[in-house]
């Protein structure tokens, strides 16, 4: 038993070693500043801190690759939350979005930070620096609803 119990050992490290060299690409392509949303809608200070403290990491193209996102297999895994974070929002290309999408990607970012399930739980042991305050959430929900409203606002007055 002791036997298979060694090599099931090695055949593990052979894996992981293995594993290493197969790693996720990590990019983070040049961000256009006309294209963001700091560009397309009105992003005071202190929201644009907020941002980019607890979500540019996984929807922005600024991403801060930590240590861990070196190693097989995490890195897969925080390859894949960053990609799919970018392809569901991005903020370093908001242009991308038309009026409509752009009110709904408001509506549910107003949804997931106010329902807390925005940042990730699963993101927030490692990263505390994301964490959002009571007061933080009533903030980015508060400017998310006047967006939209501002949005709607100069739709109307564009309108026929």
């Amino acid at each position: 038993m002791k036997k298979w119990l060694k090599l099931a050992g090695y055949a593990v490290l052979a894996a992981f070693v293995v594993a290493q060299f197969f790693r996720p690409e990590r990019s983070n392509p040049p961000i256009d500043a006309n294209r963001t949303v700091q560009a397309h809608l009105q992003v005071p200070a202190n929201v644009d801190a907020l941002l980019q403290r607890a979500c540019q990491d996984c929807h922005t193209h600024n991403t801060s690759w930590p240590w861990y996102s070196n190693i097989s297999p995490v890195s897969w895994f925080v390859a894949d939350h960053v990609n799919a974070g970018r392809r569901h929002l991005n903020f370093s290309d908001w242009a991308k979005y038309d009026a409509k999408r752009a009110d709904h990607k408001l509506e549910e970012f107003i949804e997931m930070v106010g329902q807390r399930a925005m940042p990730l739980p699963s993101y927030l042991p490692l990263h505390s620096h994301a964490r959002l305050s009571d007061d933080d959430v009533r903030v980015l929900v508060e400017w998310a609803k006047a967006e939209r409203a501002r949005m709607e606002e100069n739709a109307e007055e564009a309108a026929p």
